[in-house]
């Protein structure tokens, strides 16, 4: 398969550009949240098993997770985190829980030298690897959870935020057939679009690997 990095005008992101491309990432996604903050979130999110608010839950959960993983530098497994959510906080509260979650996960990854390396099942990675995972989730939840919420609803971020990602977690994505941007490629590589001539993927996941 072609990859992204030999088709599209891509260049590799600078480790210190990842701070600000999470802080973008999290402002654009936390304002189309809001903008649905009054809708039932006890609904199914697109094409999950979760719950709106249980995949809010898990986003800010996996953030958190992302900075702690970083910090402890774990060789081999996840970080043992106690984290309680109040399933009866509102949803504002929620939202401002995760722009914390990412704030930490920014702080975390500017202050992280670039040669450390922290375990993750899909991929050993860096400061930056963890940045753009965290942008990951962000993109593809909001994309859940506002499609859910309002199947009509046009939001979709911004083209170098999916570039940045798909050239640092998924090297092997195909490059986007015309009418298609990175986003759609970015749907498409998580299982949760086809594109043409690609049939939608039923497994998936990135490469978090320092290359």
């Amino acid at each position: 398969m072609t990859t992204w990095t030999d088709t599209a005008p891509v260049t590799t992101t600078p480790p210190a550009a990842w701070p600000g491309l999470l802080a973008t990432a999290t402002d654009t996604c936390l304002d189309a949240l809001l903008e649905q903050a009054g809708q039932d979130w006890s609904r199914p999110a697109h094409d999950l098993d979760w719950t709106c608010r249980d995949t809010l839950d898990h986003l800010a959960l996996g953030l958190t997770g992302y900075a702690g993983l970083l910090i402890a530098r774990p060789t081999d497994r996840y970080i043992t985190l106690f984290a309680s959510l109040d399933p009866q906080a509102p949803l504002p509260a929620c939202l401002e829980g995760l722009r914390i979650a990412a704030s930490l996960l920014g702080s975390t990854v500017r202050d992280t030298p670039s040669d450390v390396r922290a375990w993750h099942l899909w991929g050993h990675s860096d400061a930056a690897g963890f940045a753009a995972m965290g942008i990951t989730e962000l993109l593809l939840h909001t994309y859940d959870i506002t499609r859910a919420l309002d199947p009509d609803s046009p939001w979709a971020p911004d083209d170098a935020l999916c570039a940045a990602v798909l050239t640092r977690l998924f090297p092997d994505a195909p490059e986007a057939p015309s009418g298609h941007g990175p986003f759609d490629v970015l749907l498409w590589c998580t299982g949760r679009a086809a594109l043409p001539g690609l049939p939608r993927r039923t497994a998936w996941q990135w490469d978090g690997r320092v290359r």
